[in-house]
């Protein structure tokens, strides 16, 4: 015993753990992307497939879990872009305050209403992500400047609200908006790594602690966070990055972006059927219960 903890069961526990950290920083480097959009799917299907952790509350503490790994990379990639100058300290001054709004309501969404519609939600949107990174050709911005402060605070607390509550940083959503109202590219880039500390870290806060650690949560869970599947993934996942980055070199980027979107459609695909599923089989157990009780008090007044 270790902690309280059989020893043979928290080995094995690591060693999941670890492997979850190989392929996320491996696929990272591979496909130039990183946060929640690897960590998410990988620590939902360590926690449902390897430890039987139910639908509802893998998904959640996934995404916590998630918030917190970002927070080392983030941090780095936000310090390198600021010194590169690829920062619009403008567009963080106006959107800070909303995005701290945004992730507050997002944390509170995601833990009132459970984990299963989030399982749906994020399977949702990132479906609908891989289908645009896939098909999408290389359009012109819809717009030629960002909008007033009005439109851009509705625009930062809504990624913000989004990021927090499917446990990605915001570059996901942040770049595609402001590439989209003809933002350069790298400038882009720059200012969603600023935007991701504005989600991760009060959101990986929250999560831990506000949060009730749910009954049947993994070893080493704090709320809505597992620390020892952060503990375990970041370090391995920073040493695998160059792993794929190297891997990467020798394949053309527009092969990458498919490998990336068919992937990322097929991991999607089954968190939505997952979470379907799980919705149904909710929806029908209290209907068969008073079903049953219906039956039962029938019996009892027939007899």
């Amino acid at each position: 015993m270790f902690l309280g903890i059989p020893l043979i069961e928290l080995v094995v526990t690591v060693v999941i753990l670890l492997l979850c950290g190989v392929v996320a920083g491996f696929l990272a480097g591979l496909l130039g992307i990183g946060g929640g959009i690897i960590f998410v799917p990988c620590f939902f299907y360590v926690f449902t497939l390897f430890f039987k952790i139910p639908t509802e509350i893998a998904i959640v503490v996934a995404t916590g879990t998630s918030l917190l790994c970002m927070i080392p990379t983030s941090i780095s990639a936000a310090i390198s872009q600021y010194k590169k100058g690829n920062t619009d300290l403008e567009v963080i001054k106006n959107w800070s305050v909303f995005m701290l709004l945004g992730v507050v309501v997002g944390i509170l969404l995601s833990k009132f209403y459970g984990g299963t519609w989030l399982t749906i939600f994020f399977g949702s949107v990132m479906i609908l992500n891989s289908i645009n990174t896939l098909f999408r050709a290389k359009a012109k911005p819809a717009f030629a400047s960002l909008p007033g402060r009005v439109g851009q605070s509705i625009i930062a607390y809504c990624i913000a609200c989004f990021s927090s509550m499917l446990g990605i940083g915001g570059g996901t959503l942040t770049v595609p908006v402001l590439n989209a109202c003809s933002v350069p590219p790298h400038k882009a880039v720059g200012t969603s790594s600023a935007v991701s500390l504005f989600v991760c870290v009060p959101g990986a806060l929250l999560m831990i602690l506000t949060a009730t650690t749910p009954v049947g949560a993994p070893i080493g869970t704090y709320g809505l966070v597992n620390v020892l599947a952060a503990c375990c993934v970041v370090p391995v996942s920073y040493f695998c990055a160059p792993l794929g980055v190297s891997v990467g070199k020798n394949i053309a980027p527009a092969t990458l972006k498919r490998i990336f979107a068919v992937a990322l459609f097929i991991i999607s695909v089954s968190m939505l059927y997952k979470g379907i599923t799980s919705y149904m089989e909710e929806g029908v157990m209290p209907i068969a219960s008073e079903q049953s009780q219906d039956i039962s008090t029938t019996a009892s007044e027939t007899n």
